[in-house]
């Protein structure tokens, strides 16, 4: 096997036609195609989505990742220039602070306000040497949630119509089971699901149960670095419950795969399995990167979308699939014109 540390990123590179860049979902949801790449024959087909239940086993244990997008993307004017402000929540912070990404011409002060609408003031308090900036909300006493929800926007990827969100996008930009606040992207690979399609699902014998990852903006950076072994992955904050260990170690006693709906769900899902002795509970923050070489402990199976070049979630989807399955895959669902990235199709890795 090759070694990591000679895996250069260049290896997970490819061309793509701007026009498969899905700009908008399809209805219904589960309409979407689905490339189904059996890892052990190298075999592809070409189902589609509605068709999940047949291609997975009775017993089977699909696991979903209920986190719920909040609308973190932010506009405003700088108190003192006027000039344009936009800025991306990530997450809140000690003394009910927020850290943000922060972007105006000029440089923002300590000290310096932005006025987003006309009942929310972000002051901001720290910038820091990384990029993130730490503000701390000036409002009429409203909760985080509240305030997002009311001056937030859907921060839908900028290769989506330029990143400027739609209203339809505040439901299509969620999954139908999302719960917990606190992602700032879309666990794509779930945008495909509908209530119908897990009730067949249900019929057919398969179960589902939920695990938690807040997707951050760090899980989309691209790799820069030459190496993919020199690239640093984010961290996020997951949980896997006590109940949700149980019943994925019961389901591999008794002989079934555990199917990830997602790369934000095998991430969980391999933190937890991480000791070789199954699934164990926990709550915190992961940064596990998986490459090619990875020995997976808590994933069989994988839905998943197709994904940009150069990045950590590709190289997930090839520790999986094997590099050329991966290779050949894409090849062949860009051959057949499939719609790529968030809002595009799916794949279905046995």
């Amino acid at each position: 096997m090759e070694l990591i540390s000679q895996l250069l990123t260049i290896e997970f590179d490819y061309n793509l036609p701007d026009r498969l860049i899905a700009q908008l979902p399809v209805e219904p949801r589960d309409s979407a195609r689905l490339l189904v790449l059996d890892r052990s024959s190298a075999g592809i087909a070409h189902r589609t989505f509605a068709d999940l239940p047949e291609l997975l086993n009775p017993g089977d244990l699909l696991v979903r990742n209920d986190t719920r997008v909040v609308p973190a993307r932010l506009f405003g004017v700088r108190e003192t220039t006027g000039g344009k402000w936009e800025g991306l929540f990530l997450r809140e912070v000690a003394d009910g602070g927020w850290e943000i990404l922060s972007k105006t011409r000029g440089r923002i002060r300590p000290g310096e306000r932005v006025l987003v609408g006309s009942g929310l003031a972000l002051e901001f308090v720290e910038i820091r040497s990384d990029g993130g900036r730490i503000v701390r909300p000036i409002s009429n006493g409203e909760s985080t949630t509240e305030l997002l929800i009311k001056y937030g926007h859907v921060p839908i990827p900028p290769y989506i119509r330029g990143g400027i969100d739609d209203p339809s996008d505040r439901l299509r930009y969620q999954t139908v089971y999302a719960q917990t606040p606190g992602a700032v992207a879309a666990p794509t690979a779930g945008l495909h699901f509908t209530e119908e399609l897990f009730n067949r699902l249900g019929e057919r014998g398969i179960q589902t149960i939920d695990v938690t990852l807040h997707v951050g903006i760090g899980t989309f950076r691209p790799i820069e670095t030459e190496r993919i072994d020199e690239h640093n992955l984010h961290a996020e904050w997951a949980e896997v419950s006590r109940s949700a260990a149980s019943k994925l170690n019961e389901t591999r006693d008794r002989g079934g795969r555990v199917i990830a709906i997602g790369t934000t769900s095998t991430r969980t899902l391999e933190t937890s399995a991480r000791n070789g002795a199954g699934f164990e509970p926990f709550s915190g923050e992961t940064a596990l990167y998986i490459k090619p070489g990875h020995v997976f402990r808590g994933v069989d199976a994988l839905v998943t979308n197709f994904h940009l070049p150069k990045s950590s979630l590709l190289v997930l989807v090839s520790a999986l699939a094997g590099i050329e399955n991966v290779k050949r895959a894409y090849a062949e669902a860009i051959r057949l014109e499939y719609r790529f990235y968030s809002y595009g199709d799916a794949m279905l890795i046995l």
